[in-house]
């Protein structure tokens, strides 16, 4: 089970950590870059059975407010967020968040997913240069429909079908009554596991969709395009940026990440631990606040050694 489950999570965040990426402004890479270390220290560090480490929608939604679409902001912030919640682990400050009401959580995250949702339109519709400002991306998106690509739209509108269509088929798959021939358990098996992974066999039945096409010369799909191969150097993050004829230096930075430096590091630790004591309580075991400070802030940290931007645990892993 331990090894259905990895190459289950392991297929899916892939396709995950490209949408991610796209949606914290940065190239898809970043996202691959975000999507491994977290697993390798929270095995060691985490104290939940039930949750992985990586790059999620509400934490690239943050980054792409406070890390100004920047590779070099959106490392550093990564660097900076993870000092700040190992030190409050170490401090044993992990009982703060018993003091945030569910409302703020619930506000927060249901703004977070209409803002994420309609930021996703306007690829569907295989529109370019759309604002990320929430109310000129809605205005411009509605402007610019009429230059909607129909490979897009259809190639979009297919994969969501599908990705509901299979949701539906693991929720209807009938519970077992006693023994089963083995070819109704073989068959069980492959329907279960196509319907969990369901994110990486959707994304890669398009691919090849539009490799067909591409190798055919039919350019009807807005591709990722040339993206870099290959692991990230392990380098310490910078800490000043060239910016024109002036470079920006460490101040300056933490000047324009502004509340961020507030914001990332708290929201980080609430998702993550909002979602580890679900499962603890589903599961019956219990979770120590502290502990996943410790985890969350040493996965950021050794993280941005590796280029990658702010990681928490993902509910949907």
């Amino acid at each position: 089970m331990d090894a259905l489950a990895g190459l289950t999570v392991g297929l899916t965040v892939v396709p995950q950590a490209l949408a991610y990426a796209e949606i914290a402004g940065l190239p898809v890479q970043y996202g691959l870059y975000s999507s491994f270390v977290g697993c390798f220290v929270y095995c060691l560090l985490g104290t939940s059975k039930d949750i992985t480490l990586g790059p999620t929608a509400i934490m690239s939604l943050l980054v792409s407010t406070y890390g100004r679409h920047d590779p070099v902001y959106a490392v550093l912030l990564a660097f900076l967020c993870g000092c700040i919640q190992l030190a409050l682990g170490a401090l044993r400050l992990g009982f703060l968040v018993d003091f945030i009401s569910f409302p703020v959580i619930n506000g927060f995250t249901s703004a977070a997913a209409i803002t994420i949702g309609f930021g996703q339109l306007k690829n569907i519709l295989g529109l370019r240069g759309i604002p990320r400002q929430f109310f000129r991306e809605v205005y411009y998106t509605f402007y610019n429909i009429a230059h909607t690509r129909c490979g897009d739209l259809v190639l979009g509108a297919t994969c969501l079908l599908l990705l509901l269509l299979l949701q539906a088929a693991k929720r209807r798959l009938p519970k077992t009554t006693g023994a089963l021939p083995a070819l109704d358990r073989v068959c069980r098996a492959i329907v279960g596991f196509t319907a969990t992974a369901r994110n990486a066999v959707v994304v890669l039945g398009a691919s090849l969709v539009a490799f067909s096409c591409e190798s055919q010369r039919w350019h009807v799909f807005t591709l990722t395009g040339t993206t870099a191969s290959g692991l990230p150097p392990f380098r310490v993050p910078a800490f000043s940026r060239a910016q024109g004829n002036h470079t920006e230096c460490f101040t300056d930075m933490l000047k324009n990440f502004g509340a961020g430096l507030a914001v990332v590091p708290l929201v980080g630790f609430l998702e993550s631990i909002a979602i580890a004591k679900a499962f603890a309580a589903q599961n019956g075991y219990r979770v120590d606040p502290n502990q996943e400070l410790v985890a969350i802030g040493t996965t950021n940290i050794l993280g941005s050694f590796l280029s990658s931007y702010p990681v928490t645990g993902s509910f949907g892993r």
